[in-house]
């Protein structure tokens, strides 16, 4: 029996994202509950096993996992995420976000009338044919869930398939991927419980393209890593009618973020392309009120994107960045301030070695910080707190730098040379050529992805994010296994333009048409080796 790839890929995408799932919300949690039901519900998956995986204890969110089972222990896994961002920028239009046919009407109409920036002008052209549909999480990343089921199901349509086929549906990846780390944590066990061998994982994720789709049209074997460098300055506050008594928090903060923006020594390469420079996401005083005295604390938080670095490389650069702007702001300062005016130094202090501080004069403090914890705040903001808890109960005093981080680390991975590492390579390469349209292979997928928990990254790597991010045991609660999987991984996914704003759209012919031919055949090439 052949399934029409292009038929069912369609059907998955809408009715995939006419469900809401809106991340951090009740439709995402109630979203995997419903997946699994429809899956069932399928008479093509009959023989399917179809089971849910929660997230956490005591968290509403679940994975759902299905498992297509043909001959011999080869075993393909396909993944992507459901959540979506917030639906709220769509303004008026808001009810139609999740209806892409009706939403495409609406977006044509109010962009014949309304079109005036590069955005909207290339969005109004992409609309006025059928090459492209709009809808809040069809791009980002439904349609490449739809594109897995399509192929889920010409592989259960087909009598002794060759290998196996395991679909896990994710959810919190627009987050800190909470649903990706639970499930690769689960593949072990899902493996071993099965008797099969799992050579190789395909997640689904959407790639941009603003130009003619031949960016868009790729394979990426590897996924970059992301960290966020944090800085908590500790001042010497003083009245700020005799700013010279003191040491302005803020000010060495301010010199600090100058000194890291945009720095070639946090920007990671690779094969002669230039990467993407660090950049600062966060910026705050420790004030809660106004009054007239100095900033005694200030922290900041960076996006840093690498490919080959370790975290401990780049916290290492990180530590000398700050090192320079500190001198350089405290030499700018005793010039002004003048003869008589003796200005202190301004160590960089890791949050490791302060927190060993912080146990020997308080050996309960990590049980105070995770009393003191509030699930509710951003990790970062969190990790603010934790510094600063941690800081008063050490003993030391400012001025002082700490250097930490303050999220959930992403780790590069990449294809290693291992057996199955180039089996798939060989498959994907071999699959691009003939897929019906040009399709390009290339080292990256550009933004951070699931990829990094489910492939082949260096957990030893994760020894210095740990020690040195304020909630690692009580927020991040990273296990000390089966994370990452380590399995050979790569991204195949559809293209589209603006995912994360109204104007969202997905390439038609390739995510219905292309993609699944492509992934139907890398899946076939992948078991049969």
């Amino acid at each position: 029996m052949t399934v029409d790839l292009y038929a069912r890929s369609r059907f998955w995408a809408i009715h995939l994202t006419e469900r809401p799932s809106v991340t951090g919300t009740e439709d995402e949690a109630s979203f995997g509950p419903w997946l699994a039901e429809e899956l069932q519900s399928n008479p093509v998956f009959g023989s399917a096993e179809i089971w849910t995986i929660p997230v956490a204890k005591g968290d509403p969110r679940h994975c759902v996992a299905m498992f297509l089972r043909g001959t011999g222990p080869q075993t393909v896994l396909l993944t992507g995420h459901f959540d979506t961002v917030t639906t709220q920028d769509y303004g008026d239009l808001r009810d139609l976000a999740i209806k892409p046919v009706e939403l495409l009407r609406a977006l044509r109409l109010r962009l014949d009338q309304t079109a005036q920036t590069p955005a909207e002008i290339l969005a109004k052209a992409d609309f006025s044919g059928d090459d492209f549909l709009p809808g809040r999480g069809l791009l980002d990343m439904k349609a490449g869930l739809a594109a897995g089921l399509a192929v889920a199901e010409q592989f259960a349509a087909t009598s002794a398939p060759r290998g196996n086929l395991l679909f896990i549906a994710v959810p919190d990846e627009e987050n800190a991927s909470a649903g990706a780390r639970a499930a690769a944590q689960r593949l072990a066990d899902i493996a071993a419980d099965r008797q099969i061998s799992i050579v190789a994982a395909i997640n689904l994720d959407a790639i941009a393209d603003n130009g003619d789709g031949s960016a868009g049209r790729a394979i990426a074997t590897g996924t970059v890593g992301k960290v966020l460098p944090t800085a908590f300055v500790v001042g010497v506050p003083t009245h700020s009618g005799f700013p010279l008594n003191g040491i302005n928090a803020a000010v060495i903060l301010a010199a600090i973020v100058a000194q890291v923006e945009w720095s070639a020594d946090l920007t990671d390469s690779f094969s002669g392309q230039k990467g993407t420079p660090p950049s600062l996401l966060s910026l705050r005083d420790g004030k809660s009120g106004y009054d007239v005295t100095t900033p005694a604390s200030a922290f900041a938080t960076w996006n840093v994107i690498f490919y080959r670095r370790t975290p401990a490389e780049i916290l290492t650069a990180f530590d000398s960045l700050c090192q320079t702007a500190i001198a350089d702001v405290l030499d700018r300062l005793g010039a002004r301030a003048g003869d008589g005016i003796g200005l202190p130094s301004v160590p960089i202090i890791r949050f490791s070695e302060v927190l060993e501080c912080a146990k020997r004069l308080e050996p309960a403090i990590l049980v105070r910080l995770a009393d003191q914890a509030d699930a509710s705040l951003p990790l970062p903001e969190r990790c603010r707190r934790a510094t600063e808890t941690v800081w008063a109960a050490s003993g030391l005093a400012g001025p002082a730098v700490v250097t930490g981080f303050g999220s959930i680390p992403y780790l590069s991975a990449a294809l290693t040379e291992s057996d199955q590492g180039g089996a798939l390579k060989h498959a994907l390469q071999a699959a691009a050529k003939f897929a019906g349209a040009p399709v390009a292979v290339s080292d990256y997928f550009a933004g951070i992805s699931d990829m990094s928990f489910f492939g082949e990254a260096d957990p030893a790597s994760l020894s210095i994010v740990a020690a040195n991010t304020p909630l690692w045991e009580t927020a991040v609660c990273w296990p000390d296994a089966n994370l990452p999987a380590g399995i050979p991984t790569i991204n195949i996914g559809p293209w589209g333009r603006d995912y994360h704003t109204p104007l969202e759209r997905m390439h038609v012919g390739y995510a219905f048409d292309v993609l699944p031919k492509l992934l139907n055949d890398v899946v076939s090439r992948v078991v049969s080796a």
